[in-house]
């Protein structure tokens, strides 16, 4: 019998700038395809079409606790990688106490901060939207996932699924 693992600990790393005892949630990237049901002649029913990454993009979000100026400061940011933001997760298994380390490495901009509720002698909170061109999901030093929207890169385990495209279309 095994145990899975969980997510013991993490920090958040904005421009290599760490949020040790300020980061309180991290919600990170949602990774969603866009399918195209397609029934034709002879099917007995449809078979879903990869059309590329879901219309709904890369996004993290996360929650700080208390004032920060450096994501405030990088609001507006003109360039579609302006800010990159690092999550660093340790899981760990309760039946062997083996540690993985995870990393979540995103380049974007902020699509929304939320300052939240200000109330005198309450928590203060701001949850951060962070839209991004840039992916890399990396366990135990191993790339798992890395995708850069603008340059037409899907690598996954070391396969990079778009290298034929690419080729196709002279690039």
């Amino acid at each position: 019998m095994a145990l899975p693992k969980k997510l013991k600990n993490m920090n958040l790393f904005n421009d290599a700038a760490s949020y040790m005892g300020v980061a309180k949630t991290v919600t990170l990237p949602k990774l969603d395809r866009k399918m195209e049901a397609w029934r034709g002649a002879g099917m007995d029913g449809p078979v879903e079409a990869d059309m590329g990454h879901g219309d709904d993009g890369i996004q993290l979000e996360w929650t700080l606790g208390g004032w920060d100026l450096t994501a405030l400061r990088q609001y507006g940011i003109t360039s579609a990688t302006g800010v990159q933001l690092r999550w660093a997760g340790a899981v760990q298994r309760d039946d062997t106490g083996e540690v993985s380390a995870v990393e979540v490495v995103v380049r974007g901009r902020h699509k929304e901060i939320d300052f939240g509720d200000a109330e005198p002698g309450e928590d203060t909170e701001h949850k951060i939207a962070t839209t991004c061109a840039y992916y890399k999901l990396t366990v135990d030093g191993n790339t798992e996932v890395e995708i850069d929207l603008l340059n037409f890169v899907f690598i996954v385990n070391g396969e990079d699924r778009l290298a034929e495209q690419r080729k196709a279309i002279g690039l």
